[in-house]
């Protein structure tokens, strides 16, 4: 199953702080909303892609304790977009210097910031067409390097600003580049079997 979408406009049309409180009070569903006001509930994903999306930010984890130049985050993770969606990446990095420009209010919620990194980890259920345009959205919104992992065929999308997306066919790792210097995402315990 792919992700239901509800069009709540004109009929009702949540505030940021109503959207948050939903998802609070409804936190074993996968909430986001996109720049138009759609509701999009999104089913959970299998223990394949639970144990893949871990082993991802275990990596992203592991390499933040070592650099200090940004804060990671998970999936649970939802950000306001300057486009108006709130959306949450599998794995996201932002620049220290912007989250720490932000104010203890802001920190607590939906951070009003898209993230300088972004990684999506297609599962099963996931269309491939609604994760292409969900990462032309992050950079559209200030993403500077984006992954758009495919386990099932091996494959990774990368999307940066002004730039064609590179396709790669079964790659062994991913480089941050000069977004994230010095990560490398190591790509075998997630296109194996977990």
């Amino acid at each position: 199953m792919t992700a239901l979408t509800l069009n709540l406009s004109p009929t009702l049309e949540l505030t940021d702080a109503q959207f948050y409180d939903l998802c609070q009070h409804n936190r074993d569903l996968r909430l986001e909303r996109t720049a138009k006001g759609e509701l999009l509930l999104m089913a959970p994903v299998g223990g394949e892609g639970g144990s893949r999306s871990g082993r991802v930010n275990q990596q992203v984890f592991n390499w933040i304790d070592t650099d200090d130049r940004g804060v990671a985050f998970d999936s649970s993770t939802g950000f306001k977009l300057p486009n108006g969606a709130d959306r949450s990446p599998d794995a996201a990095w932002v620049k220290r210097e912007r989250w720490d420009a932000l104010t203890p209010e802001q920190k607590r919620k939906f951070p009003p910031l898209c993230p300088d990194f972004v990684i999506e980890l297609r599962s099963e259920t996931d269309s491939l067409q609604t994760l292409q345009a969900k990462m032309q959205e992050y950079i559209d919104n200030g993403t500077q390097l984006g992954w758009l992992i495919d386990p099932k065929h091996q494959r990774v999308e990368i999307y940066r600003p002004g730039q064609a997306v590179e396709v790669l066919q079964n790659p062994e790792t991913l480089s941050g580049e000069n977004v994230l210097p010095g990560f490398v995402l190591d790509l075998k315990p997630i296109f194996g079997s977990p």
